[in-house]
């Protein structure tokens, strides 16, 4: 196991790169993996998008089909049921049965859903339009999800975004490049895997080695690192004065998904969802104080779902506390392709053990951009929060029983 980990610990350091090669063929081989190169096709024309460029960065919350280009993947949802209520009824490698949250904001701002990065060197998608970078198992630290073998990193995320804006420049010019990517919506969900993937892992280092405050400090350390990305460091490109507004969705749903053997949510768990958010918003605050033209905030997904999982019936579902789908217990709490999912879908807040359905990823869609809408003109008001005094126990979802209707 020594051995599988340094490997992965190279694969998933590897950088993106300009360099001629197909992004696919590059990752096929795992033993090649660290210096794979992933290649941006010549744009064919202008986009004709009327709204903001989006940019997507995030683990499989926001993942709409990265993965599907890692062969030896781990972290992939390109089978039944996945994708039945997405347009296509078919599964895109979306962590859901429809749209993630990220496609329904992409529907509110006007502007088609950014394609996944890894598709752009076999379909030569137009890159001025924006690009999802998300990738299912990523999280803020590189060793987060080791496990799941390939997958994109954040900060290897980070370093395809700077081969993206290193191919608009040679299709618009520098200046040009630069106020597309000034003026783009930058939308990041990450955080839930650092500790379902890693620090509440008994076979992970990092659970061994910090506190739980010191494990904090390290996610905000390296989360302050990477937005600021310094120029000093080819392989962190300076991002951070492009970011209008990022959509942090740290532990969103999932620390309140965690369940303990007995079937009930542990308190302990909320709690640290509690506090890496209050940390997170600590920074993003910071860093609009002290950067030039940042204009960061914290997306509160972790109060909308909570609100959804103690108060399903409020927001027009029945059913929180289990999944739509058959859920194998074992590895990932994915759906099982041999049975069939729940009959009525837009019932259910969890579409598997850890991602939120359709109807719930368009209901905190819904709720992010009334929040965001407010807050840009000057009104925000707070959303409610379950348990305002403190974290307060929630259900969460278990392998739900075998359902005969499809």
């Amino acid at each position: 196991m020594a051995a599988l980990a340094v490997v992965l610990a190279i694969a998933i350091l590897a950088h993106c790169s300009v360099a001629m090669g197909a992004a696919a063929a590059a990752a096929a081989d795992p033993n090649t993996a660290a210096t794979r190169n992933f290649t941006i096709a010549s744009p064919p024309s202008t986009p004709t998008t009327k709204g903001p460029v989006t940019y997507v960065f995030g683990d499989s919350m926001s993942d709409v089909g990265n993965n599907n280009y890692f062969p030896m993947s781990l972290a992939k949802s390109n089978y039944p049921w996945y994708g039945i209520d997405y347009p296509s009824r078919q599964a895109t490698g979306r962590f859901t049965n429809g749209k993630t949250i990220g496609d329904y904001m992409a529907d509110k701002l006007g502007v088609p859903s950014p394609p996944p990065f890894l598709s752009l060197s076999r379909a030569g998608k137009d890159v001025l339009g924006g690009v999802n970078f998300a990738s299912g198992g990523a999280g803020i630290l590189n060793e987060t999800g080791v496990y799941f073998v390939q997958y994109l990193s954040f900060d290897e995320q980070i370093t395809c975004f700077e081969t993206v804006k290193k191919a608009m420049i040679a299709k618009i010019g520098k200046e040009a490049a630069e106020a597309t990517v000034n003026a783009a919506l930058f939308q990041i969900g990450l955080g839930s895997n650092d500790y379902i993937n890693n620090f509440l892992q008994p076979f992970m280092a990092d659970g061994t080695n910090y506190t739980h405050d010191q494990f904090i400090r390290l996610l905000i350390a390296t989360l302050d690192r990477q937005l600021k990305a310094r120029s000093s460091n080819q392989h962190c490109p300076r991002t951070a004065h492009a970011v209008r507004r990022a959509h942090l969705i740290p532990l969103a749903s999932a620390a309140a998904r965690i369940r303990s053997t007995d079937g009930k949510c542990l308190g302990k768990i909320n709690a640290y969802a509690v506090q890496f958010n209050a940390a997170a918003k600590k920074l993003l605050d910071g860093m609009n104080a002290k950067l030039p033209g940042a204009q960061m905030a914290l997306a509160d997904c972790y109060s909308v779902v909570m609100e959804l999982i103690e108060h399903p019936e409020k927001h027009g579902f029945t059913t929180a506390h289990t999944s739509c789908c058959n859920v194998d217990t074992e590895i990932g709490g994915l759906c099982l392709p041999n049975t069939k999912p729940c009959s009525d879908r837009r019932a259910f807040v969890f579409w598997d053990a850890y991602h939120t359905s359709d109807a719930a990823n368009k209901e905190i869609a819904d709720r992010l951009w009334g929040d965001m809408m407010s807050a840009e003109h000057g009104g925000a008001s707070a959303p409610p929060r379950a348990g305002a005094s403190g974290p307060a126990p929630a259900a969460a979802p278990s392998p739900s029983p075998s359902q005969d209707d499809y």
